[in-house]
């Protein structure tokens, strides 16, 4: 019997090393895609159980692979 859920793997296309807290944080606030965060504050992400700076680092590489960016709010953590 397999033990993973196959709907969280298949809707989800966050990056793995972001960390289960962070990805159930994200999940819970409605953020399943990387696309979804385009146009997000990093402070309102932060506010978020369970998502720290290392999250954002790499959901803002990610983003950036892809050309994309976080929306005004951002930390001036480079």
């Amino acid at each position: 019997m397999v033990s993973a859920k196959p709907e969280e793997s298949t809707d989800s296309d966050l990056p793995r090393a972001i960390g289960q807290p962070a990805t159930r944080a994200f999940a819970a606030a409605g953020y399943r895609r990387l696309e979804q965060f385009a146009g997000a504050s990093e402070a309102e992400l932060l506010r978020l159980h369970g998502v720290g700076p290392r999250a954002i680092r790499i959901l803002r590489e990610a983003l950036a692979a892809r050309g994309l960016a976080f929306g005004s709010g951002q930390s001036d953590e480079t």
